[in-house]
């Protein structure tokens, strides 16, 4: 036979498949339960006479070996558990002499370890399935002391026993059960408002990008449509700062989504993408003379020391100011406003002021602007306010609270 036909024979044969890890732990588990069975039976049979009590808690150690039949098929160890104390209270033979005194010393000890099987089952599987075991274990723990249990005192006591060390199985089960699902429902429940948050946050983060933008488009857009006829040159800044303005909101959304993606890894490295920075409060003169392009001139007044801040409170004075802007160009009706931040101590103030109209309120109907400002300030545990000044216009007021710097901390020691 040539290579070649070698090579086609071995394609078409068969490979034996590999067993997998699965099946190896089902033939342990198997393994166990048939090895506690022949070490009952040489426990029962080999003990000598009045030695049920001996044989009775000698067996409870053996129950161990259902550990891997019992996480398959907990209905199966808890029958064979309930087969073992059963034979370790009838097989061994007593003496009639011996039998109160066996009794009393505890000949039905081994149906503990079928009352452990037992709570574990309450504990981990359907309830259809713990009531089954619980009758299955009440049944034949019933016939069974009723039927050796030396007289009727011993029969109470031996029964009440019973009954106690089950009860006592079950409900160690069922709060183990309680336990667990309350566990499960917390850590649902963390999942679920750490999506609304994070929900909350993509929609602050994608209207703030958007909103300012968008809004000097339009307005842009409308003096265009106006002077492309009588003023061209006019019609062509409007063009331009729209141009510039798209730009930036594309730069804008596309930082966004870096961030959204940065977890998955980058397809050169296959490490995660580092995510673009944010921006801050550097880029307010930028974002004033944006605002300037929609027809509304941005004085920016800087108090106290400036000096670098963590990146989620720059974040946040720059969405406020750049939202705030935003409102002042659309629902203003006026050509100038002021911002002004001031360094503090212990932390940054931000305020945009102006001269306008103002608006009637806030919510859903005008828009989620004063929401997200809100909002912004609250997650970092500081205030804002925003309403109508009595001397006219609006002002929109943020107090952002600052780590205490390090020289701070070092001479209160």
């Amino acid at each position: 036979m040539t290579t070649t036909s070698l090579a086609s024979f071995a394609a078409r044969c068969p490979r034996r498949k590999r067993v997998p890890g699965v099946t190896r732990a089902t033939v342990t588990a198997w393994a166990g339960a048939l090895l506690y069975v022949f070490l009952l039976l040489v426990l029962v049979t080999g003990a000598p006479q009045d030695s049920g009590p001996l044989v009775a808690v000698g067996s409870l150690p053996a129950v161990s070996l259902l550990v891997g039949v019992l996480r398959r098929t907990p209905l199966t160890a808890l029958v064979l558990a309930l087969l073992g104390a059963t034979a370790a209270v009838v097989v061994p033979r007593r003496t009639a002499h011996a039998s109160l005194a066996l009794s009393y010393q505890g000949q039905f000890l081994s149906y503990l370890a079928a009352d452990l099987v037992l709570g574990y089952i309450v504990a981990t599987c359907t309830r259809r399935v713990s009531v089954v075991a619980v009758s299955l274990a009440l049944g034949v723990q019933s016939v069974t002391i009723g039927l050796f249990a030396h007289g009727p005192d011993f029969l109470i006591v031996d029964g009440v026993v019973g009954l106690l060390a089950m009860a006592a199985s079950c409900t160690l089960g069922l709060l183990s059960r309680e336990r667990r699902e309350h566990a499960v429902a917390l850590r649902a429940q963390e999942v679920a408002e750490a999506v609304t948050a994070e929900r909350l946050r993509i929609a602050r983060e994608l209207h703030d990008v958007i909103a300012h933008s968008v809004g000097v488009i339009a307005i842009q857009a409308g003096v265009g449509s106006r002077v492309i006829r009588t003023q061209p040159d006019a019609a062509r800044d409007a063009l331009h700062t729209i141009e510039t303005t798209s730009r930036q909101t594309l730069s804008g959304l596309r930082r966004t989504l870096v961030a959204l993606r940065q977890a998955e890894p980058d397809p050169a490295t296959g490490e995660p993408a580092p995510p673009a920075p944010a921006p801050g409060l550097a880029d307010i003169e930028r974002l004033a003379a944006a605002t300037a392009d929609a027809g509304v001139r941005v004085e920016v007044h800087i108090s106290g020391e400036q000096r670098p801040l963590p990146a989620d409170v720059e974040l946040a004075a720059y969405r406020i100011v750049q939202e705030a802007l935003t409102n002042v160009v659309r629902h203003a009706g006026t050509g100038h406003c002021t911002v002004a931040l001031g360094y503090g101590n212990g932390e940054l103030s931000v305020e945009v002021v102006d001269d306008g109209r103002g608006v009637a309120g806030e919510g859903p109907a005008h828009g989620f602007g004063l929401i997200g400002m809100r909002e912004r300030a609250a997650l970092l545990q500081g205030r804002f306010s925003a309403g109508p000044r009595p001397e006219g216009g609006f002002r929109v007021a943020a107090r952002l609270p600052l780590p205490e710097p390090v020289g701070v901390a070092q001479e209160t020691r």
